[in-house]
């Protein structure tokens, strides 16, 4: 089997996965992957990410022309804006799953940090999360939001719409998404009970031993934005 065809296999699997655990309704949500000659692997528009088939996954060039498969999905605007301000991704995944896109819409959510530091995985799977004005689907607008929070996150939220994650790998963008429709469900489980989150020593801590990027984590850790 070669390189790519692994890919398209991977792709298809990961999709399976979320798809049967209810992480992604219907033909919701969207998978991509860069691939080493600077085109990608994504999957097509109007396809279930659980019964995707590995030979009609669309494949883009480097300039974002279909060369082969099935016609792409929508969101390609946001996939795009998101690989040019994260230089290091190499896939991202794309949800509607349903506490993410319900905290996306809670009043006192913190643009900058979407969620608080509830536990260590939720930072070292995300870095912390950025909340994006809603767009209509598909709208290239959606791209200049991305790009202006200049590559400080890999983890986005689209308000009323859902989580886009990137990562160094399709799996570790997949084992981050799954990490933030987890914490989303625990922030809404916990909602005005005041959880006891990780202090900013305990952040500190975790940005010191596993090497941590948190966006702004000194002006979050501990306080209290709503």
């Amino acid at each position: 089997m070669s390189d790519e065809s692994r890919l398209r296999e991977d792709i298809c699997r990961y999709g399976r996965s979320l798809f049967e655990r209810g992480l992604t309704p219907g033909s919701s949500g969207n998978i991509s992957l860069r691939l080493p000659d600077g085109g990608w692997l994504v999957t097509p528009t109007n396809a279930s990410l659980g019964f995707l088939d590995p030979a009609r996954i669309s494949r883009l060039d480097a300039d974002g022309r279909l060369v082969s498969g099935d016609k792409p999905t929508k969101e390609i605007p946001l996939h795009t804006a998101l690989y040019e301000s994260r230089g290091g991704a190499k896939a991202i995944v794309h949800l509607h799953s349903t506490h993410a896109v319900a905290v996306s819409m809670l009043p006192e959510i913190d643009p900058r940090q979407v969620l608080p530091p509830l536990t260590p995985y939720y930072l070292m799977r995300t870095g912390g999360t950025a909340l994006v004005p809603y767009y209509r689907p598909g709208d290239p607008a959606v791209a200049d939001a991305i790009r202006g929070l200049a590559g400080r996150y890999s983890s986005v939220l689209l308000a009323n719409h859902g989580p886009v994650v990137a990562g160094d790998s399709l799996e570790a963008a997949v084992f981050a998404t799954e990490e933030l429709e987890e914490t989303a469900k625990l922030y809404l489980l916990l909602r005005n009970l005041n959880p006891r989150q990780l202090s900013p020593g305990q952040v500190a801590d975790l940005v010191s031993h596993f090497g941590l990027t948190l966006p702004e984590v000194e002006d979050h850790a501990g306080h209290d934005h709503g």
